[in-house]
């Protein structure tokens, strides 16, 4: 990746690539509407796709998807695609993506451009940083918040700390569905 395309990029050019993670943790609903945990393997990818114009606002993004495995599990449990954008004059990243369970996310937030951790949020009925969820998840597992955390810890690993905050039914407190895992880039061949 030229220094071009990094620095159009701002605090996105650090994920540019193929990352692999062995260790993840997920505090999920499990099939009797109680708490399960996973532990997870998982494959990200990050490609740039230039800039996007939308009149006077311009934005750099990735294209990317992530694929994750229970640990001894062939079949994967988790699969999501989208974009991450950035916007310079704004400071502000983006995250929109969808999950094929029928639940589109699009999060944001403020950002330094050289920012090596940061946050992103959204929220059920936003106009701008918002979630949409299928029939059947808006009633039973309604997810009403969700949270990012991105840390870059060099050039070669970054961690994420996801909650997605879902209203069940017959539940009365919010739950707390979390993903975290540290990842390392996968050197290219």
């Amino acid at each position: 990746m030229t220094d071009d395309v990094k620095k159009s990029l701002g605090p996105l050019g650090p994920l540019v690539g193929t990352w692999e993670g062995e260790k993840g943790d997920d505090t999920a609903p499990s099939d009797d509407r109680g708490t399960e945990k996973n532990r997870f393997r998982e494959r990200m990818t990050f490609e740039p796709i230039g800039l996007v114009e939308n009149h006077e606002q311009k934005l750099y993004g990735l294209k990317y998807s992530t694929v994750a495995w229970r640990i001894g599990e062939e079949e994967a449990f988790h699969q999501e695609v989208g974009y991450w954008l950035w916007d310079a004059k704004a400071r502000q990243v983006m995250r929109c993506f969808i999950v094929p369970r029928g639940v589109v996310v699009l999060a944001g937030g403020t950002v330094k451009p050289g920012a090596k951790t940061f946050k992103l949020s959204a929220k059920v009925g936003s106009r701008t940083y918002g979630i949409c969820s299928n029939l059947f998840l808006d009633k039973e597992f309604k997810t009403v918040r969700y949270e990012l955390k991105i840390t870059v810890h060099g050039e070669n690993s970054f961690s994420y700390d996801e909650d997605s905050q879902l209203k069940m039914k017959g539940r009365a407190k919010i739950f707390h569905h979390r993903d975290k895992n540290t990842v390392t880039r996968v050197p290219d061949r």
